[in-house]
């Protein structure tokens, strides 16, 4: 008789060692199966520059071609008055493919068209308008030329759910000065971002994008460095998936007290060195705005 209340006893403890097993086994495997991506693509500030609010003040660039050219960057300062006085006033982050093609987006104050203007390996200069699509926004923030050269992307002010996909102009053969840039298709994003100022490709389906988030209720922080793992490359008429990910804060330093503006971004394949535009409030735009460098790891 002893015996069966000493089996009742063993019977919970049992159940409570093989609950604890089945739990730590299905920890195990989570932690196994989770993507190991967020903190493998850790971005370490290495150094900053001051950035000069006239010409440095919206987006930055590294030209492969010709060898040994310095970084373009462009500001209010930058935009050539003979485009300026078309109404073409803000140029935004530029980009420039591997073999020489430098392209900055423009926009106007109101209208129905943005402008891309592009520079060959050789020196010439080009313009190339797109008019807006149903639904799209006026401003021309960016852009960022696809590794294979023939696609460009661009975004949108404000919360979006998707970047556009153009043919580069200069480039690709189905773009002409002489006719509208039409969009080609779009990345759809898995959830919104806000404010992006500038993105650019570190390889063929990945791009890096500085944000302007003032609000942080997207991913819990203001200002991210947001990582887009996209399904495909971009090109042609068929969409593809984006994968927002956000990676860190954008640094905010400065002696003076307010609202920092995160501007444009660059990744040089050939150093691995991201750099990141980030405005300082108030006076201290003029003091102390900084370029930021950053290496992976």
């Amino acid at each position: 008789m002893p015996l069966r209340p000493a089996r009742r006893r063993r019977r919970p403890v049992r159940a409570a060692r093989a609950a604890l097993v089945a739990l730590a086994t299905a920890t195990v495997t989570a932690l196994g199966a989770a993507p190991p991506a967020a903190a493998a693509d850790t971005w370490t500030e290495v150094g900053s520059d001051r950035a000069d609010p006239l010409t440095e003040s919206q987006g930055l660039t590294s030209v492969e071609v010709p060898v040994d050219s310095a970084n373009r960057y462009t500001g209010i300062g930058t935009i050539p008055i003979g485009v300026s006085v078309r109404g073409w006033n803000h140029v935004g982050d530029p980009d420039a493919s591997y073999d020489g093609y430098y392209i900055e987006p423009y926009q106007r104050d109101s209208g129905t068209s943005k402008m891309f203007r592009v520079r060959t390996p050789g020196g010439a200069w080009s313009e190339y308008v797109h008019a807006l699509g149903s639904g799209e926004a006026l401003n021309n923030s960016w852009v960022a030329i696809t590794p294979g050269g023939q696609w460009m992307l661009s975004g949108e002010w404000g919360t979006m759910t998707r970047l556009l996909v153009f043919p580069t102009p200069g480039v690709n053969p189905g773009t002409s000065p002489s006719a509208n840039l039409p969009q080609a298709s779009t990345v759809r994003l898995d959830r919104a971002v806000r404010d992006v100022q500038g993105c650019d490709f570190t390889g063929p389906t990945t791009l890096l994008c500085s944000s302007d988030d003032p609000a942080g209720t997207l991913f819990g922080i203001t200002k991210p460095l947001l990582r887009i793992d996209l399904s495909a490359e971009p090109g042609g008429t068929a969409d593809v998936a984006g994968r927002v990910t956000a990676l860190r804060q954008l640094p905010l330093r400065s002696s003076c007290s307010g609202t920092f503006e995160t501007e444009g971004i660059d990744y040089d394949r050939r150093t691995g060195t991201l750099r990141v535009i980030v405005l300082s409030p108030g006076f201290c735009v003029l003091t102390d705005s900084k370029t930021y460098r950053f290496t992976q790891g």
